[in-house]
């Protein structure tokens, strides 16, 4: 049978990588990309598959039940990959029912299309859910989150995270989908919104703009390419096992501080600068209320079961990260602009 496979939140920074992965690699799959077109939706990161015979674009909401039935039936949804989440931290503590809306509702919204749509033959299709390392909550003394972990979320965002993680494997149970699940660390390189921490740091580093750091800087994140993301979720997809949970880490663990640090001395070879000149723009400001102190990922698994593994270190990723944001300002300044927004109804609106 052939695959005709729905990505949600495709427009936005990982989703689009994995678009362009499986446009590219699987030229007989069918991908429709299902994106709201939120302010982190961006159809530029898409302009080279966007004319693929493969590949078809729907402006959809996840809270939208009746748009999602008929994106199933238009192009007979064999799978999913479900991205589509608000994902940020502060603005999950400013707003947190619009992460309950999007990333909860929206996401039981999914899986009951998809149950209804596959519900002669369930064991046919698979829906692939894509999570944080954040629902385990913070590591204090060491040791690495595993897929046995216990839940502890302690964020706005990351409580709605966990709680779309249990009613995906509650579905599994229940109805007997075939669901997987992957927790994944934090994500770095082209295509980022520039609200995160690295991409926000390139652009006020390149501006002269002060370089705000939470509290003291000692908080520790595990960070993957996201290139090397979009490869797992291929291998997950492609080779992992029904019902099983897969954690996807980079092995590479850095304080905050250490990360801009490395940045500020990176953008001052790059741009020519003294050493020591954008490291005097960091700023250390209030800390992000309940900020975890660490997360880290042991991937044992999806290297051992599955074969895959990060391609790259941390140095090498933020070198090509670093110097595709030098390459690419027209994004970058239509993402800051807000004129990426408009790139919708310049290309899909008649």
């Amino acid at each position: 049978m052939s695959k005709s496979i729905l990505i949600t939140g495709g427009a936005g920074f990982i989703g689009s990588h994995v678009v362009r992965l499986f446009v590219e690699k699987y030229p007989a799959y069918k991908i429709v990309n299902l994106d709201a077109l939120t302010y982190a939706g961006n159809l530029e990161n898409l302009k080279s598959v966007e004319g693929a015979e493969n590949y078809a674009f729907e402006k959809v909401d996840i809270q939208d039940v009746d748009a999602l039935k008929a994106v199933f039936e238009k192009h007979e949804i064999t799978d999913v990959i479900h991205l589509a989440a608000e994902s940020h931290v502060d603005r999950s503590i400013t707003d947190p029912l619009a992460f309950v809306k999007t990333n909860v509702i929206g996401t039981v919204n999914l899986l009951n299309t998809a149950k209804d749509y596959w519900k002669e033959n369930l064991s046919d299709h698979l829906f692939y859910h894509v999570s944080t390392d954040e629902v385990y909550g913070s590591l204090h003394d060491g040791g690495f989150f595993l897929e046995t972990t216990s839940y502890d979320p302690q964020s706005p965002y990351s409580a709605s995270k966990a709680a779309s993680d249990h009613f995906v494997r509650a579905y599994a149970n229940t109805y007997k989908m075939r669901t997987v699940v992957s927790n994944c660390s934090n994500n770095y390189g082209p295509n980022h919104f520039p609200e995160k921490l690295i991409p926000l740091c390139i652009h006020n580093i390149k501006n002269n703009k002060p370089l705000p750091i939470y509290g003291k800087g000692e908080n520790i994140r595990d960070w993957l390419f996201v290139k090397d993301h979009a490869r797992a979720i291929d291998t997950v997809f492609h080779d992992g096992k029904a019902g099983e949970t897969y954690n996807i880490g980079g092995f590479n663990e850095w304080k905050n501080i250490n990360i801009v640090r490395l940045l500020c001395a990176k953008m001052d070879e790059k741009l020519g600068r003294e050493p020591g000149t954008s490291a005097q723009l960091i700023t250390f400001v209030k800390d992000r209320a309940g900020h975890d102190l660490r997360y880290a990922i042991d991937a044992t698994k999806i290297k051992e079961e599955l074969g895959w593994e990060p391609s790259l270190q941390f140095e090498e990723g933020i070198e090509l990260t670093i110097d595709w944001y030098l390459a690419n300002q027209d994004w970058l300044d239509h993402v800051t602009s807000g004129a990426y927004q408009e790139y919708y109804s310049q290309h899909y609106e008649s």
